[in-house]
């Protein structure tokens, strides 16, 4: 099943062409116009890992990967439909002001869908333990999100997760594998800065991920992980990943590296 999952997520992650057209073209950090085509493919590699991994564990990729590709393509193609803020801060103000921006539905949506996806994975009724997964699975949609600001960022974080969190056997194998091989499917173009993920490629692949994660049968690994996600989300209103990176030595080679 392992091997099944990757390789399917591997031939659509490398067979979809992708959208064009300006709708599906950005421009990066340099300047340079760039094409989102990668996350369609990324969106697309997740959920058939999730759907070929199938039971529960599958069956909450699903759910969570198809709210977080939902919420991103809002981000990505409908922002101008929506008040405007910037940061969990910015969101949150504009929601206590009556008003709704993306980031306020991008919250609702893969909120909702994370907390699905923690039903489907809790194996006894503990209001602490949804919690805890629920959060692991949005925190980590949104953590990779924030991580796509260079070519290649956040495919290199969601990769080294998957394959650091893989077991050789067992229910999330098959979706880990389907991820990692999404992963190394899109990682020529993204670190070429000619595709990226954007939101919606972004918060699909880190839904999936983050459903491995929660469902991770150490409930110590779990909050970890839910922990770790919130706390890196809201040192980001105050520090720039981009500047940590790039004044660490090992970080700033590590982020540089393939492109």
């Amino acid at each position: 099943m392992k091997r099944l999952a990757a390789g399917v997520a591997g031939f659509l992650t490398s067979r979809i062409p992708g959208p064009s057209g300006t709708e599906w073209q950005r421009t990066n950090f340099a300047g340079d116009p760039v094409a989102l085509a990668g996350g369609v493919r990324a969106a697309a590699g997740a959920g058939v890992a999730a759907l070929v991994t199938g039971g529960r564990v599958g069956a909450a990729g699903i759910a969570a990967v198809t709210a977080g590709a939902v919420a991103g393509y809002v981000d990505d193609h409908r922002e101008e439909e929506f008040e405007s803020g910037k940061g969990l801060t910015g969101h949150l103000k504009q929601l206590s002001q009556g008003n709704v921006t993306t980031g306020v539905l991008k919250i609702g949506l893969i909120g909702a869908g994370a907390g699905v996806a923690a039903l489907l994975l809790c194996d006894r009724r503990s209001v602490t333990d949804w919690v805890v997964r629920s959060v692991a699975i949005a925190g980590t949609a949104n953590l990779i999100n924030l991580l796509d600001l260079r070519p290649g960022r956040a495919l290199k974080v969601a990769g080294a997760g998957a394959l650091l969190a893989m077991p050789r056997s067992g229910p999330t194998a098959p979706l880990l594998a389907g991820l990692a091989t999404t992963v190394a499917g899109n990682a020529g173009e993204d670190l070429a800065g000619r595709t990226m993920l954007g939101d919606l490629g972004a918060n699909a692949l880190g839904a999936g991920l983050g459903v491995a994660m929660a469902a991770h049968p150490n409930r110590a690994v779990r909050t970890v992980v839910a922990g770790a996600t919130v706390g890196l989300i809201l040192a980001s209103e105050k520090v720039s990943f981009s500047r940590v990176i790039d004044n660490n030595s090992v970080l700033s080679a590590i982020d540089r590296w393939g492109r």
